[in-house]
């Protein structure tokens, strides 16, 4: 069921016009598995950040517009791969607080301070930071680009710390971390998780890698938005219990109906531990994809992404070699 407040507007009419308004135009609407269940019903293309990715470049000529259900950056990446495309987003204020964590221009000093470093960084980054980047990866592909490199390579890392130490740890790597974090999956609590557990011991817990250490310990599978999802599909298990934006639960149970996922719960304080019955860890950007923003998105063929085309340049060069190395 969606959270989308409508206003006068019926949920039924919103949807209604929606289709219309992408056949009229020619658009396909590509959504992110963290946003409203109903945005992800009406795109034609929904997934993590690594399939949004790959399906936006190979995108056909018969596409004028796209639009980008998600948040700021993911808008971004879809221009670079498709400059000649108009792109819209129902929101250009759903930004990405991983994304704000790491402003370009320190992240330059950082690079600076540090010679001779290949750059690996999350594609959860502003285009500037994209640019000062070798290449990119999602929590989809990370280990197998970080792999790519010698073992005795030096690297930075940016700019989520969880995910970077994760991969330290799994791949014996010592790359050097930006200090950056999403507010969302920070917020995770392990001592709630671990009570989850006690009232459900054969529900798997499946965790994002963006999330604090505690927690993914307490993992039966650590993987990305779709990795989680494929697991969830074909594991006997009958109930999960889930450490991301709780988005995904809605593909979850679509995918498997007759399963019962249930969503862990955050903490209830700054750096506290806290209730394990809440289970209401949402993006707040992510959800400002509403069905009135999507229609009027539509409609009015605004807000357009504009990028730079220098940083665009600069950009393309690491969003290719992830596309070439995943």
């Amino acid at each position: 069921m969606s959270n989308n407040t409508c206003g006068l507007e019926s949920r039924e009419a919103l949807i209604e016009e929606i289709r219309r308004l992408k056949k009229e135009k020619g658009a396909v609407v590509l959504a992110h598995y963290y946003t409203d269940g109903d945005v992800q019903d009406l795109a034609d293309i929904i997934g993590d950040s690594l399939a949004l990715a790959q399906k936006a470049a190979k995108l056909g000529p018969e596409v004028r517009t796209v639009v980008m259900c998600g948040v700021h950056f993911m808008g971004e990446t879809v221009k670079v791969l498709c400059p000649e495309k108009t792109v819209l987003m129902p929101d250009l204020s759903a930004g990405c607080s991983l994304a704000d964590s790491c402003p370009a221009e320190d992240f330059k000093a950082f690079i600076e301070a540090h010679p001779g470093y290949t750059v690996i960084s999350y594609v959860n980054t502003s285009l500037g930071v994209k640019a000062l980047s070798d290449v990119l990866v999602t929590s989809g592909n990370a280990r197998k680009v970080v792999n790519s490199f010698p073992k005795d390579e030096k690297i930075i890392f940016g700019p989520d710390r969880n995910l970077g130490a994760y991969l330290n740890s799994e791949l014996g790597r010592d790359m050097l971390l930006w200090d950056g974090a999403c507010h969302v999956h920070e917020r995770f609590s392990a001592e709630g998780i671990r009570a989850l557990k006690a009232d459900h011991p054969d529900a798997p817990v499946l965790v994002h890698p963006e999330c604090k250490r505690p927690v993914v310990l307490l993992a039966d599978k650590v993987g990305s938005t779709a990795a989680l999802l494929d697991f969830a599909r074909t594991s006997e298990a009958r109930k999960f219990i889930v450490a991301t934006e709780s988005g995904i639960l809605h593909e979850m149970r679509k995918a498997c109906p007759e399963k019962e996922f249930i969503a862990a719960p955050p903490s209830t304080g700054e750096g506290g531990e806290g209730a394990p019955g809440c289970g209401c860890n949402d993006c707040a950007y992510m959800k400002l994809n509403t069905l009135k923003a999507l229609r009027d998105c539509l409609r009015d063929g605004r807000p357009e992404i504009k990028v730079d085309p220098e940083l665009a340049k600069g950009a393309l060069r690491s969003i290719d070699r992830m596309l070439a190395l995943s």
